[in-house]
């Protein structure tokens, strides 16, 4: 039986029908090469083709079965859910913003730039997107005092105290009726003293500036912000000198809201503004000043107003607001508090209580210099009912002299009548001030008496 030989590239293997390339003299059925008759023995003929299918034909299955398994893959996985219809507050397009757009005010949320009607959106806090909010001052309480007590000013009038601040080293800012009829005052801030003049007054918002003479170049100033974006439950910062005398009198509390009185933008806190306090900063958590601590409603517990910080902005500009009543009066009406005349008395008896706090003061000289040579040189003196037993000497031959050898009694008692006139002088200016305010008789008294000057003769 003979087989039919290859090409010149393979063999048949008569065994198995594989064809074999020509290098291997062995098929992989074990059938040795060398059995095959050679050529020119034995008519060659075309091996048939073998019985399994043609690589094109493995090659087309298997694509078609890959094919078939991808589409039932797909077929069988769940479908999408269909996009959701846009909810009713769905937010709108915005453009992006230009490259000079304002910078948005710091919160938890942003509001985009809008053009046209498009709504403002807002973008959540966490979106990565979101543009970072302006930072918070991570200074404490202790922090924002600290730096702010050196800008810190008490007023001295000669007859009343406040407290101003510094906003540049030649400028302080005020109330009105803190340097009200006054044209110069003597500051002090920082252990540095001052005096000044009174630039320019708004009795209708009660602001004013004065120019310090002299001026120290490295005297720290305060950094004025604005009223506007004071929010209901912001922390805010009281200082001044309360009473006019005590220093670095801080106090904290919140703003409860924003109010227009005549005219006049005020900021109500419940942070306590005492007598002296007034004129001085009211400053938010990053130290800056957003209102000048003005009045407090004492038939109110925390009650308290500051002027809006922009009325002194725009003083400061040379603009001025016009308003037909001053934010006191405005303010007295609203809340139903003592009328304006009621106001100008309690007034004109502090005026006359600080004047006689001094004129005390200056008695109480000459109160010394009578101790220690009356022995020698005052034979008697009348007894006047007065708290100060040298009011004899506004009796006429109220004091009589005793002559002595050692002293010059005759020149000592007219030194003496010289500066008891100058008392009686500054009393009876005062206590005509006072009846001019229409302050009540009595407590002109009472004031007279706190400070051991009362002298039936006051009142002649």
């Amino acid at each position: 039986m003979s087989e039919p030989a290859g090409d010149q590239f393979s063999w048949v293997c008569p065994s198995c029908t594989r064809r074999v390339p020509t290098r291997f003299a062995e098929c992989r059925c074990g059938f040795q090469r060398q059995e095959l008759p050679t050529a020119g023995t034995e008519e060659a003929t075309v091996a048939p083709a073998p019985s399994g299918r043609s690589p094109l034909v493995v090659v087309i299955l298997v694509a078609a079965i890959g094919l078939g398994a991808a589409y039932y893959f797909f077929r069988s996985r769940p479908a999408a859910p269909p996009p959701q219809p846009a909810a009713a507050a769905s937010v709108a397009p915005v453009q992006a913003e230009p490259a000079q757009a304002p910078v948005a005010e710091a919160s938890d949320t942003l509001v985009a730039p809008v053009t046209g009607n498009i709504m403002p959106t807002r973008v959540p806090a966490n979106d990565a997107s979101a543009a970072a909010p302006a930072p918070v001052p991570s200074g404490s309480i202790e922090d924002v005092v600290g730096a702010a007590l050196p800008a810190i000013a008490s007023i001295d009038t000669g007859t009343s105290r406040g407290s101003g601040f510094f906003v540049r080293p030649d400028i302080v800012v005020t109330n009105n009726h803190v340097i009200e009829g006054q044209s110069s005052v003597n500051l002090q801030a920082g252990g540095n003293k001052y005096t000044a003049r009174v630039m320019s007054a708004s009795p209708s918002v009660d602001v004013a500036l004065l120019q310090v003479y002299n001026p120290n170049p490295q005297q720290p100033t305060l950094r004025l912000g604005t009223a506007a974006n004071a929010r209901p439950g912001e922390e805010v910062i009281a200082i001044g000198y309360a009473l006019g005398t005590l220093s670095n009198t801080v106090t904290r509390g919140i703003v409860s809201a924003l109010r227009q009185a005549g005219g006049v933008t005020l900021i109500q806190t419940d942070a306590a503004i005492n007598p002296g306090n007034s004129g001085g900063p009211l400053l938010d958590r990053s130290g800056t000043v957003i209102g000048i601590n003005s009045m407090s409603n004492t038939r109110a517990q925390g009650l308290s107003f500051a002027i809006a910080i922009d009325h002194a902005t725009a003083l400061m500009s040379g603009r001025t607001v016009v308003s037909t009543q001053t934010p006191l009066e405005a303010l007295r009406q609203a809340t139903g508090g003592p009328s304006e005349s009621e106001s100008a008395r309690d007034r004109g008896a502090a005026r006359f209580e600080q004047t006689v706090q001094a004129i005390a003061r200056a008695g109480d000289q000459v109160d010394a210099n009578w101790q220690r040579n009356s022995k020698l040189c005052v034979a008697s003196a009348v007894a006047t009912g007065g708290d100060r037993p040298w009011f004899a000497l506004y009796v006429a031959n109220g004091v009589k002299t005793a002559v002595s050898n050692a002293y010059d009694c005759f020149s000592w008692i007219d030194d003496m009548k010289g500066s008891a006139n100058q008392i009686k002088d500054r009393m009876e200016q005062a206590g005509e001030a006072a009846r001019r305010d229409d302050v009540y008789p009595g407590t002109i008294r009472d004031i007279r008496r706190k400070y051991k000057m009362e002298w039936t003769g006051w009142d002649r």
